[in-house]
């Protein structure tokens, strides 16, 4: 039966790239000139340059470079049904060997750029907190009131949930998330998010909008989420709309939107 990686059907080849094996199936990869394009057409053609590129844009993802010449050959070994010049046990040895070597190289660099982000984030709190308007708490967040609340508004408490508009940025101005960008606002527990922002709500009242300046210890710490690196301050600006809103009816309500993975703020 001919099999996908064939000599014949060395579809394979240009799918990855145009280095990556040789162009006939005996020939060495150093004297191999590049092939020429093949045209997509058949669905064994079509699969295999999907196979191909999955595998060379997830290599490169994992910061990767796959040796095109030992690649070839091991797809050559394949098609010409040889037994692996590593064995199975070996196999398992030395991928298990190179993950944590990557899972360390990845630790240090992160441990390197949260050392980065801290100096960065403390540098920046510290002159922030000499600015006009910008009041600092006992924990360390910072706010600044842009536009107070009637008299007689109240506040929410840490059992309450409150539905509000935010716009979040990095120290340098980056948007991470925004709710005013969505025009959506969101409810959640105020129990229900990083600590920075359970102490600033409860330091608001409805109708009020805040800038809070968090730093890492009150927001995501040494480990970071998602666009947010480790030991990174925060900027939210939050407008508190309501405390303790109905949800509409056949909606998840505010558990949902405070733990839906999609809020900057949630835990």
């Amino acid at each position: 039966m001919k099999t996908l990686f064939s000599c014949k059907n060395t579809l394979l080849a240009a799918a990855v790239s145009a280095a990556l094996i040789t162009t006939g199936c005996n020939k060495p990869a150093a004297q191999a000139a590049a092939p020429s394009e093949v045209e997509l057409t058949t669905i064994e053609q079509k699969v295999t340059y999907i196979v191909g590129y999955r595998m060379a844009k997830q290599a490169q993802q994992g910061e990767f470079a796959l040796d095109k010449t030992v690649m070839g050959m091991a797809i050559q070994d394949v098609a010409s049904e040889k037994e692996p010049r590593i064995a199975q046990e070996e196999q398992q040895k030395i991928m298990m060997e190179f993950q944590t070597q990557q899972e360390e190289k990845r630790a240090a660099e992160a441990k390197k750029l949260g050392a980065e982000n801290l100096a960065k984030g403390k540098a920046f709190l510290d002159e922030n907190a000499k600015k006009d308007g910008v009041k600092v708490t006992e924990s360390g967040l910072q706010y600044k009131v842009i536009s107070a609340a009637e008299e007689g508004a109240a506040s929410p408490k840490a059992e309450d949930t409150v539905k509000v508009h935010y716009h979040g940025t990095l120290i340098d101005g980056t948007v991470f998330d925004s709710s005013k960008d969505r025009g959506e606002p969101v409810s959640f527990p105020v129990s229900g998010v990083i600590q920075g922002w359970v102490e600033g709500l409860q330091l608001m009242k409805v109708g009020e909008k805040f800038e809070l300046y968090i730093p890492a210890e009150l927001a995501y710490g040494e480990n970071g989420t998602g666009p947010i690196g480790p030991n990174s301050a925060l900027v939210f600006e939050v407008e508190l709309l309501e405390i303790n809103p109905e949800a509409p009816a056949g909606h998840g309500g505010a558990h949902g939107a405070a733990h839906g993975g999609d809020d900057p703020h949630a835990h």
